[in-house]
C-alpha cells in the first residue's frame, strides 16, 4: 500500500506510492487525545447493506492530524467480536517499536477491552494511515488517515495550498472479512474485486450498463482557480490502482513523507497488486451547472508493468528541501555509507506446507509465536525466535518458523526484493524510512549495482516489486526495536509473507521507551495480566477529531469533473 501528495493548476492531487503520554516523550511538545471505539457498523458501499469495521461510526476512520514531534494518545475500546491490534503505517515509533500495532510487538487488545496506544511522531513529516493489523480486518475497514505537518519554522518546498483533502481507494468485497480469509487459508483465489471504493463509497453512475442505481458515491467540492493537496491512500487489499483526474494534471509533491522533486503526471500507479477494475467519484467545481460528462479519462495499458516501473523510477528525492528538521532531505548521503548486510528475498507463491497454504519468503513462512517478540526478549524467554533468517533462498524445502533477520544497530542494510510470482507484490517496513536505489526485470546480480540510484531515491517505507522484477533498497539500522517487514499484499501477508527484523544497541540507552505499564500480556506471559476492567472506560480527556474525510485506494480509479459554466 503506498502514499502520495500532489498538487495541480485548479486542483491539486497528492499521492501516497499512498503519540506519547508516558516514557519516551519530550518536555514542551503538544498532546492530542483521541477516544475511538471500533466496531461493526453498516454501510453500503456499493449498494447492497453490510458489515464494515468503523469508528467512532464512521468508515473509514478520523483523521489523526498533527505536527512534527507532537505526542499522540489514542485509546481504543475494542468492540469488534475478536482481537484487535491498530498499526501506524509509516509512523516510525523512534525508539518505542512497543506501539507498532503487530503481533510482534503486542499482545491483541481482546473482545470488549481498550488499550492506550502513545507514542510521538518524532522527526516526521508527511501523510500516512493506520489499519487493523490482525485477522484480515483491513478488508472490512477500520482504516483512517494521518497527517504529520511541518512545524512553523520549516516552510513547505510549494505554496500552501488552499484547502487539504485526503482520498483513501480501496479495492472492495462484498464477503465479509472473516469469509475472505476463510478462503486464503483454504487455498481459494480472491478473484477480482467486486468494486472499488473512494473515501467508503462506491462509484459514480458513469455508465448505467454497469454501474447500477442507487449507489452513493465520493463528492469532492473544490473552488476553480484554488489548489489543493491531495493525499491519497491505497488501502486495499491485493489490488494496484491507477489514479487520474479528468482534465487535470498532478503535481507529486510528497510521498510518505519525503518530499519529491516536482514533476507532473497525468496518472499516478499506487500498487498493492495488479486487477482491472474501475471506481469513479467527482470532483464537482463551485460554478459547475450540470452534471459529469464525457468519457473516462484514459489509464494506462494495465498490463504494461515497463510504463509503471518507469514512472516509479521517476520519482526522486527532493534534496535541497528541509522536512522534519531545518537542514535539507539530502545531508544525509546515503549514498557513501559502506553497507554491513545484504539481504536478497525472494518471494513464492502459496503453497501447502505442513498441509496447510502459507507463503514465503526465502522458504520461510513466518510463525507468530504465542508471546509477542518484544515481550519475550524483554522477559528473556528461550526458544521463542531465533535469530537464523537466512541471506538468500536456501536449497532446502520450505518450512513454517519463527526466524528473524539479525539487525547490525547503525549498520546499513541492503536488502533486494526478488519477486518471481506473476503480480505485483508491495513490501513495508515498520520502524523505518529506506531508499528505494533501484529496479528493473530480470534476476538481481551484483553487476545490478551498477545501476543504483546513490543520490537522490526517495526515502519512504513501501516499495513496489513487478512481477519477473527486482526492487533494491537502502536502510540504515539506526532505531533500536523489533521491526516488521510484511507483504502488504494482505492476503499473502496473512499466509505468511513476513518477517521481523531485530535491532538491539549494544549499549544503555536512557531515553530508550521502556516497557509500557498498560501491556497487555498473553502467552507465556499471560500469568502477569491484570484485570483490565478499570480500562474499559475511556479516560474523559477531550478527544481531538478532525473533520477531514478519508478515502481508499485500489486499481483503476477515476475522478469526473463538472462541466465549467
Amino acid at each position: 500500500m503506498l502514499s502520495a501528495s500532489y498538487l495541480c493548476s485548479s486542483c491539486v492531487s497528492f499521492f501516497f506510492i499512498l503519540l506519547w503520554l508516558l516514557n519516551g516523550c519530550f518536555g514542551g511538545d503538544p498532546y492530542v487525545f483521541y477516544d475511538w471505539t471500533i466496531s461493526y457498523v453498516t454501510a453500503s458501499p456499493l449498494g447492497d447493506k453490510q458489515q464494515v469495521i468503523g469508528i467512532n461510526g464512521q468508515f473509514p476512520g478520523p483523521i489523526l492530524n498533527v505536527t512534527t514531534n507532537w505526542n499522540v494518545v489514542v485509546n481504543v475500546k475494542n468492540d469488534l467480536d475478536e482481537p484487535l491490534l491498530l498499526t501506524w503505517n509509516g509512523v516510525q515509533h523512534r525508539k518505542n517499536s512497543w506501539q507498532d500495532g503487530v503481533l510482534g510487538t503486542n499482545c491483541p487488545i481482546p473482545a470488549g477491552w481498550n488499550w492506550t496506544y502513545q507514542f510521538q511522531v518524532k522527526d516526521q513529516i508527511g501523510s500516512f494511515f493506520y489499519f487493523p493489523s490482525l485477522d484480515f480486518q483491513r478488508a472490512a475497514g477500520g482504516y483512517g488517515g494521518i497527517i504529520i505537518n511541518n512545524r512553523d519554522v520549516i516552510p513547505l518546498p510549494f505554496a500552501v495550498p488552499d484547502g487539504d483533502i485526503t482520498i483513501f481507494i480501496s479495492d472492495w468485497y462484498t464477503k465479509s472479512h472473516k469469509k475472505l480469509r476463510k478462503d486464503v487459508e483454504n487455498g481459494v483465489d480472491l478473484g477480482v474485486p467486486d468494486g472499488i471504493l473512494i473515501n467508503g463509497l462506491g462509484p459514480y453512475r458513469y455508465d448505467a450498463a454497469i454501474v447500477p442505481d442507487g449507489i452513493p458515491y465520493q463528492l469532492i467540492n473544490v473552488e476553480p482557480g484554488k489548489t489543493y493537496r491531495l493525499r491519497v491512500h491505497n488501502v486495499g487489499i491485493s489490488t494496484s490502482l491507477n489514479f487520474r483526474i479528468q482534465n487535470h494534471n498532478l503535481l507529486l509533491v510528497e510521498t510518505e513523507g519525503s518530499y519529491t522533486v516536482q514533476q507532473n503526471y497525468t496518472n499516478m500507479d499506487i500498487h498493492v497488486e495488479w486487477n482491472k477494475v474501475t471506481g469513479v467519484a467527482i470532483l464537482h467545481y463551485s460554478n459547475s451547472l450540470g452534471p459529469a460528462s464525457g468519457p473516462l479519462p484514459d489509464p494506462p495499458n494495465a498490463y504494461d508493468t515497463y510504463f509503471s516501473m518507469n514512472q516509479a523510477r521517476s520519482i526522486r528525492w527532493n534534496v535541497s528541501a528541509g522536512a522534519a528538521r531545518p537542514n535539507p532531505q539530502g545531508s544525509f548521503k546515503y549514498g557513501q555509507i559502506t553497507v554491513t548486510d545484504v539481504y536478497v528475498i525472494l518471494n513464492r507463491p502459496a503453497e501447502l506446507i505442513e498441509g496447510k497454504w502459507r507463503t514465503t519468503l526465502n522458504g520461510i513462512s513466518y510463525l507468530p509465536p504465542s508471546t509477542p517478540l518484544m515481550l519475550a526478549q524483554q522477559f528473556n524467554i528461550p526458544g521463542a525466535y531465533k535469530l537464523d533468517f537466512p541471506y538468500k533462498l536456501m536449497n532446502r524445502a520450505p518450512k513454517v518458523d519463527t526466524s528473524l533477520i539479525n539487525g547490525t544497530y547503525k549498520g546499513f542494510m541492503e536488502i533486494i526484493f526478488q519477486n518471481n510470482d506473476t503480480t505485483v507484490q508491495s513490501y513495508h517496513m515498520d520502524g523505518y524510512a529506506f531508499f528505494v536505489v533501484g529496479m528493473d526485470f530480470g534476476v538481481w546480480t551484483e553487476n545490478s549495482r551498477g545501476t543504483y540510484n546513490k543520490w537522490d531515491g526517495v526515502a519512504r517505507s513501501t516499495t513496489q516489486v513487478f512481477p519477473g522484477a527486482w526492487t533494491a533498497i537502502l536502510v540504515y539500522l539506526d532505531n533500536a526495536g523489533i521491526w516488521n517487514l510484511r507483504a502488504e499484499n494482505l492476503d499473502t501477508w496473512y499466509l505468511g509473507q513476513e518477517v521481523y527484523v531485530n535491532v538491539i544497541n549494544p549499549e544503555i540507552d536512557k531515553s530508550a521507551t521502556l516497557l509500557p505499564d498498560n501491556a497487555i500480556y498473553c502467552g507465556l506471559l499471560s500469568s502477569l495480566q491484570k484485570d483490565q476492567a478499570q480500562r474499559i472506560n475511556f479516560s474523559g480527556a477531550p478527544s481531538v477529531v478532525d473533520a477531514s474525510i478519508t478515502v481508499l485506494l485500489a486499481f483503476v480509479i477515476a475522478l469526473f469533473s463538472y462541466l465549467m459554466s
